[in-house]
């Protein structure tokens, strides 16, 4: 079992208080968006051994269990995160797997250089995710109702959005929600912003249900992807609700501190909401335009006290244990690869005491026995 040391990425719509302050630390001042727990290259954790994808190379079967590596092949196939979000992330949508495979493929032969701007499909993998909100948590996940949206877009008394309340009106559910997305992401950049700051003016003197988007609005004046975000299901997550999000369901978070986990994947479609690049054509042909409601997940117990977060997916299970005082000793021990992450009190496992942010791996089949006060998350895969 390994203590793990985590990097922090300091994206700039991160909280610059949120992590600190669950670490027990002084912030910094500096946004802290991410804290990464995995064999991810791009900032792999650190054990007393190595970076953990440095242990994870050296032995894949010791470390993963024969299943995993037969499944997964010789790789940790999940990521998990602390995610605290200070202002809206991009709004964007992740592949399914043969679209990631077949992307990937053709562009690397193509030749598009990896870290180019422009690039879509940074691996040949899907990356469904899930969050768990730790304290309230804001985010966007899936379509609403064309209606409901036509509704909501025509009680801004916005003149330019009077042709997307049509659309939304006048055509069957998918076929609407891809016209209007079309034009809000094709229309003339000088008219869209105008059409923006007019809606975000509507929005912030409104208020209500409209007082998200003013907030979207006030970090992205000009964007068409405010206008995109009104599309969507505005959720908000009580602690311990969680989001799964599978390939193609448009989405964004917002404000709020969680627990992420995911696929092995960088690949991400943008809506918009962020500089960096809108590869519309690609993006409606990996969106799924279909509404609904966005599923709020709540933990299933068993009767050992593991709470499961259930998900269609095999790379990653994320549970929770909610331990208090006297509870005793809990045999975590599995076949697979585990991290171990405290999000409250205290939690003794092997000789580790781990405090809230603190976590550890342990590898497939070694004892787990854990014990104490306080919140314990799970991660591990289904192989």
């Amino acid at each position: 079992m390994d203590r793990l040391d985590n990097t922090v990425r300091p994206y700039a719509w991160g909280s610059t208080t949120a992590i600190p302050t669950l670490l027990g630390t002084e912030p910094t001042g500096e946004p802290q968006a991410e804290m990464w727990m995995g064999a991810h290259p791009g900032a792999p954790s650190r054990t007393g051994r190595g970076t953990l994808a440095e242990v994870v190379d050296a032995d894949p079967e010791k470390e993963l269990g024969a299943a995993s590596v037969a499944k997964f092949g010789p790789r940790l196939p999940f990521l998990l995160k602390l995610l605290a979000a200070g202002a809206p992330l991009s709004l964007q949508v992740h592949p399914d797997l043969a679209q990631a495979r077949a992307g990937h493929e053709d562009e690397e032969r193509r030749g598009v250089p990896l870290d180019a701007p422009h690039r879509n499909y940074k691996d040949a993998n899907h990356k469904p995710e899930l969050v768990c909100a730790l304290t309230e948590f804001d985010g966007l996940c899936g379509f609403r109702a064309p209606t409901e949206t036509a509704d909501l877009l025509d009680g801004l008394g916005v003149a330019s959005l009077k042709p997307y309340v049509d659309l939304l009106r006048a055509h069957p559910e998918d076929a609407a929600l891809r016209e209007v997305l079309t034009a809000i992401l094709t229309a003339d950049p000088e008219e869209m912003s105008r059409t923006v700051a007019e809606t975000a003016a509507a929005c912030d003197r409104l208020g209500g249900a409209y007082a998200p988007y003013a907030g979207i609005a006030h970090h992205y004046p000009g964007d068409p992807g405010v206008l995109a975000a009104m599309l969507l299901n505005h959720v908000r997550l009580q602690p311990g609700e969680a989001l799964f999000l599978g390939a193609g369901i448009p989405h964004a978070y917002l404000d709020g501190l969680g627990v992420e986990i995911m696929a092995n994947s960088d690949n991400v479609l943008r809506c918009g909401l962020t500089p960096k690049h809108v590869d519309v054509p690609e993006l409606l042909r990996i969106v799924r335009f279909e509404a609904g409601d966005p599923g709020i997940l709540r933990p299933e117990a068993s009767p050992d006290g593991e709470e499961v977060y259930d998900t269609p997916i095999d790379e990653f299970r994320l549970s929770r244990y909610v331990l208090p005082d006297g509870s005793g000793v809990h045999d975590l021990t599995l076949p697979t690869p585990q991290i171990l992450l405290c999000t409250a009190g205290t939690v003794r496992t092997g000789e580790h005491e781990l405090a809230p942010g603190r976590s550890v791996f342990v590898p497939a089949g070694e004892k787990a026995e854990v014990s104490g006060s306080g919140t314990l998350f799970r991660a591990t895969v289904l192989a």
